[in-house]
């Protein structure tokens, strides 16, 4: 986990890919099926520890190639004295156009794999993302679409 990248924000490795990839199929685009989101792009960077965590950044561009939303995702596993504890923490919404952000931050803990029936979920929350959050999404899509030039 060098570079501590599984945390909310982190900057990237610089080995970090950023793949492209338009939101609506071209088939759908071209049955007019997605005209309202023909040349939209999607702009994802997936990181992976193994089992020790999971990263999942996306950042939407209009047909325009304007951000209108990013997420930043991580899942990491820590071995403590009631066995496995998975954290899930994200921040995403809508990067509005007068540069504020509308979006919502997540975290919950799980002992016990989230997938499994024995999971426990020992915490659920939500709250607005803060000045820093704020700052901390916009600095990370500047930074993947500088790496997408």
């Amino acid at each position: 986990m060098k570079h501590a990248w599984h945390t909310l924000f982190a900057p990237l490795p610089d080995d970090a890919v950023v793949k492209r990839k338009p939101v609506a199929s071209p088939e759908l685009v071209a049955q007019g099926k997605a005209d309202a989101i023909a040349g939209w792009q999607s702009l994802t960077v997936e990181l992976s520890a193994g089992a020790g965590g999971l990263r999942h950044i996306m950042v939407t561009l209009d047909g325009s190639g304007t951000p209108i939303s990013a997420g930043d995702w991580v899942m990491h596993a820590s071995e403590g004295p009631q066995g496995t504890t998975y954290v899930h923490e994200n921040v995403g919404g809508r990067l509005e156009p007068d540069g504020s952000f509308r979006g919502t931050r997540w975290r919950s803990v799980t002992f016990g794999r989230p997938d499994s029936e024995e999971a426990e979920l020992k915490e659920s929350q939500h709250t607005p993302p803060s000045a820093e959050d704020v700052a901390a999404i916009h600095a990370l899509v500047k930074e993947i679409l500088g790496r997408t030039s």
